[in-house]
C-alpha cells in the first residue's frame, strides 16, 4: 500500500495570551493520500487555518507555539526540519492558496513583478543580493512572462498580458484569487493547500473560482487541503472529510459517509443547521465554542451536545472506526459510555 502524502500526527498548539495559555489546537491527526482531497470544516475559530499554518511552520512565535506532534510529508517531519531544507518544500512541493485576496499580494508590485519574484525564488537564484539584477534582465524576464501568461491563461483571466502589467489595487477581488491559484501553481506542487479561498469574494464570484479550482486539482491530480466553514462547498470538493471542532477532529470519513450518514452530535447539528431548499431556516446549534484557556474536561463539545452522558464531562474520548473508514470520537460509539 502506497504511504500516504502527507500525515499530522498529534499536532498540538498553544498561544500565550494575557489571560493564560490558549490550547487551540489539541492532539489533531489527519492523513491525506495522493491524489485526494481532503476538507477540513468547522466553525470559524475552531483553529482550521492554524493547522495548515503549523504545516508550513509558519505561527508566529511568541505567542504561538507548536507544543508537539510530527507533521509527516513523504515520510519526513517537517516539525524538525532545516529552515532552509524547509524553504525548499514551501512555496513549491507544498503551495498555499490564501485566505483573502485583498492582502495576499504586494500592493506596490505588478503582478508580473510578483510572478517573476516567485519563479526565481522557486529556482533557487534569488536573494537579497541578486534580485534586483536578475529581475532586470531582459531573457529572465521574457522566460518568467512566457510561464506566467500560460498559467494566467490556464486560470481563464481574460488578457493577461495587460493583467501582468497591472497593480491589484487594479483588479477585482476575483481577478486577485486567480491570480493567487496561479500563483500556487506555478512550482508545480505536489500538495495544496486551499485555505478558505472563495470566503473573501461575493457569492456568485465564490462560485466560479472553486468551480476553477476544482477542475484545477482534478487535471493536476493534485493531492489537497481543502479548508472551509462551508459544507455546500466542501460537499463539491472533498473525497475525504474531517469535521473539526474546537481544537479537535471529532468525525472523519468519505464525504458521501458524512454527508449521508453523520456520527458525531456536532457534524449533525452543523448539517441541521443548513438552511433547506423549502426556504426553511437551519436549526442552528445552541451555545458558543468554548474557551480555549479554560476548556471543558473531557469531551469539548458536550456543554452543548444534547446527547451528553456523564462521562462527556469527566474524560476526552477517543476515535473510533464505527463503519468502514467512517470514524467519529463520541461516547455513542464507545463501550465505555457507561463508566
Amino acid at each position: 500500500m502506497e504511504p500516504p502524502l502527507l500525515e499530522v500526527r498529534d499536532l498540538r498548539l498553544e498561544f500565550s495570551t494575557f489571560r493564560g495559555v490558549s490550547k487551540v489546537v489539541d492532539g489533531v491527526d489527519l492523513t491525506i493520500n495522493n491524489g485526494e482531497t481532503v476538507v477540513l470544516a468547522g466553525e470559524t475559530g475552531c483553529g482550521k487555518s492554524l493547522i495548515a499554518k503549523a504545516i508550513l511552520r509558519l505561527i508566529p512565535s511568541p505567542p504561538g507555539r507548536i507544543v508537539s506532534g510530527e507533521v509527516l510529508f513523504k515520510g519526513k517531519d517537517l516539525l524538525q526540519l532545516q529552515d532552509a531544507e524547509l524553504q525548499r518544500i514551501r512555496g513549491k512541493e507544498i503551495a498555499l492558496v490564501p485566505q483573502d485576496p485583498m492582502l495576499s499580494l504586494n500592493p506596490v508590485y505588478t503582478i508580473e513583478d510578483q510572478i517573476l519574484t516567485l519563479m526565481l525564488w522557486q529556482s533557487r537564484k534569488v536573494d537579497l543580493r541578486n534580485w534586483l539584477n536578475l529581475s532586470r534582465d531582459k531573457k529572465v524576464r521574457k522566460e518568467s512572462k512566457k510561464k506566467a501568461l500560460a498559467m494566467l491563461n490556464n486560470m481563464r483571466i481574460p488578457s493577461p498580458e495587460l493583467i501582468l502589467k497591472r497593480y491589484p489595487i487594479e483588479l477585482s477581488g476575483g481577478m486577485r484569487q486567480r491570480v493567487l491559484i496561479a500563483m500556487a501553481l506555478l512550482g508545480e506542487p505536489r500538495l495544496l493547500i486551499a485555505d478558505e479561498p472563495g470566503t473573501a469574494l461575493d457569492s456568485t464570484v465564490q462560485d466560479k473560482i472553486i468551480d476553477l479550482l476544482k477542475q484545477k486539482i482534478q487535471s493536476e491530480k493534485l493531492s489537497t487541503l481543502y479548508i472551509t466553514h462551508d459544507l455546500g462547498t466542501a460537499r463539491k470538493v472533498a473525497h475525504k472529510i474531517a469535521i473539526m471542532y474546537a481544537g479537535r477532529i471529532v468525525e472523519f470519513g468519505n464525504a458521501e459517509d458524512v454527508f449521508e450518514e453523520p456520527l458525531h452530535p456536532y457534524t449533525v447539528g452543523l448539517l441541521r443547521a443548513l438552511p433547506r431548499l423549502q426556504g426553511k431556516m437551519g436549526e442552528g446549534i445552541p451555545g458558543m465554542i468554548p474557551d480555549y484557556v479554560n476548556p471543558p474536561s473531557g469531551c469539548r463539545f458536550n456543554p452543548r451536545c444534547e446527547r451528553r452522558m456523564p462521562i462527556c464531562e469527566k474524560i476526552k474520548p477517543e476515535m473510533i472506526e464505527v463503519r468502514p473508514n467512517h470514524f467519529a470520537e463520541c461516547y455513542l460509539y464507545s463501550s465505555d459510555r457507561e463508566l
